[in-house]
């Protein structure tokens, strides 16, 4: 990101004009009930846990980069839109990175590495890493690949993906002419050299995971003045280790500065790659081929584009995304359905005619939700409910789990499609708010309480169909008693549910024994203890 820090929809390539104020009955969009105000920026990257927190980045003062961090919980009905904050750990000194690369790795830990930005507008290209711990919520310095020598001396804001095998794919985006690519492996903690082939630097470009463990890359430019006009696509081989070409699109995608838009497959096996110019283009993952997508919408005689823009594949199989006129304002949103681009109310917080397209991140959540952070609006996070519901072949499978369980232990659960069909929302090279790993939520019949597990040395991470996984899973102490139904949640899509018993939870009234209930309200947190504790009015359990 090259970033300023300071209606009919046609099927193809036609120019397309959208009703100013082109809205629907019901908004779709809901503010989150708690904004972080406390933050000393914007909410920045946003990462899904393995046990449904969120993690979010505080951007700091000057909102170019900040080393705190924050989780943001559900609700107990596992409502993100009325959930609670709460600190975690801090970078390590010297760190404070703006537009990195990313990843949530097998183990549910998070790994970010390189920067823009590192707390100032200057340009940085920062080679610095880091690893978040969720056990602990403490982050630790992570070396950059060759010791940070010869092409790893800058890093910047690089593509990455984590491939079907759990390892984390990186590209040296320092400088223009860089082809380094390196892979981490979690559990040794160290890097390997790869990308042998590449046709061009990285800069600007964005990783997408395939069905075939491949991954596709769209180019932005072979060198310094090569940008606009780039045709050219890329295929990573995991075996070989090796890049080859994945054919031209149909038409440009990348503008002069080198930018372009999210590059998102859908769960039928179609890519979307939308363009930081008017147009966009479809890859049919199953022949290998490019086709016209359509035109990027017009607004008020503006021609729009996604340029830097945040989408999220919702469950219904539709991409949401925003677009706006070269990263000025004014921003809409729209979504695209695979054949046509409709137009969706604007969100809530958004300044639509102060903000442009690149100021927004992305994330699907398992509530079917998409939680959106504004990087410059007064009220910056809201979640997204879209209408329809996903088709039964996309959700996961449970063919093995356990019928009782006790909070604290490991249990494993096996099943397909715990990688998903995607890897749920898309940014580029900026940010990579993947969260195609499975979570485990468990909801107790009697009270409706929902719990998430946390979920560690998950397999099967393939977003091909029918892919089969296992995961291990731990409950927390909070979790109540008694029967209820355990399902695998991936990007938003959530398994049948399978029958469990609970023991060993915290909040659940035994004969003759006193229990404690947390309740919250806001930030408050009161302690109602009692045979059958209950939260007084206005205040919820936590």
């Amino acid at each position: 990101m090259r970033v300023r820090l300071v209606g009919v929809i046609a099927l193809v390539a036609a120019a397309v004009s959208v009703p100013l104020g082109a809205q629907a009955a019901s908004s779709p969009w809901r503010l989150i009930a708690h904004e972080p105000t406390f933050m000393a920026g914007s909410p920045g990257a946003m990462f899904l846990l393995t046990d449904g927190k969120v993690l979010v980045q505080d951007q700091g003062a000057t909102n170019s980069g900040g080393a705190q961090w924050w989780l943001y919980s559900p609700d107990a009905r596992g409502n993100y839109q009325d959930g609670t904050w709460s600190r975690t750990g801090s970078l390590p000194a010297g760190y404070t990175p703006l537009y990195f690369a990313s990843g949530v790795l097998p183990d549910g830990s998070v790994i970010i590495e390189g920067g823009e930005f590192n707390g100032t507008s200057a340009f940085a290209a920062t080679n610095q890493g880091a690893i978040y711990d969720p056990t602990t919520g403490t982050w630790s310095s992570v070396a950059p690949p060759s010791g940070g020598t010869g092409c790893w001396s800058t890093i910047g804001d690089a593509p990455s993906v984590v491939l079907a095998d759990g390892t984390f794919l990186l590209g040296s985006s320092g400088t223009r002419t860089s082809t380094c690519a390196a892979l981490f492996g979690a559990a040794s903690s160290s890097w390997s050299a790869t990308g042998v082939g590449k046709g061009d630097p990285y800069p600007e470009e964005g990783f997408t995971l395939l069905p075939s463990g491949q991954v596709l890359d769209v180019n932005t430019g072979e060198g310094p003045s090569t940008l606009g006009g780039v045709r050219t696509s890329e295929l990573y081989d995991p075996t070989t280790g090796s890049w080859s070409s994945a054919g031209d699109t149909p038409s440009a995608l990348d503008n002069g500065d080198g930018e372009i838009g999210p590059v998102s497959l859908l769960p039928d096996g179609m890519v979307f790659a939308e363009g930081a110019t008017a147009s966009s283009a479809l890859y049919d993952t199953s022949t290998g081929t490019w086709s016209p997508g359509p035109a990027m919408p017009t607004l008020g005689g503006q021609q729009l584009d996604a340029a830097d823009a945040c989408s999220a594949v919702l469950p219904n199989g539709s991409v949401l995304f925003n677009a706006s006129p070269d990263m000025h304002p004014p921003t809409h949103w729209f979504t695209f359905d695979g054949s046509t681009i409709t137009p969706v109310p604007d969100d809530a917080a958004l300044a639509s005619s102060s903000e442009g397209s690149n100021l927004c991140n992305a994330l699907d959540l398992p509530s079917g939700q998409v939680l959106v952070s504004e990087r410059a609006g007064s009220t910056p996070m809201e979640v997204y409910s879209a209408s329809g519901t996903a088709n039964p072949a996309w959700a996961p499978t449970i063919s093995t789990a356990p019928s009782t369980v006790a909070a604290g232990r490991p249990y494993s659960i096996r099943g397909t499609q715990f990688g998903g069909l995607d890897e749920g929302a898309y940014f580029g090279d900026d940010y990579n708010p993947q969260s195609n790993y499975p979570l485990v939520r468990v909801t107790n019949r009697a009270s409706g309480r929902v719990t998430y597990a946390r979920t560690s040395g998950s397999t099967g991470l393939s977003v091909a169909p029918g892919t089969p996984g296992s995961t291990t899973f731990v409950l927390p102490a909070s979790v109540p008693d008694g029967p209820s139904a355990l399902q695998v949640v991936v990007n938003g899509i959530a398994s049948a549910p399978s029958a469990v018993t609970v023991t060993g939870g915290a909040h659940a009234a035994r004969p003759g024994r006193v229990v404690t209930l947390t309740c919250v309200r806001g930030r408050s947190v009161r302690h109602v203890r009692g045979r059958h504790p209950r939260c007084p009015g206005g205040w919820r359990p936590r």
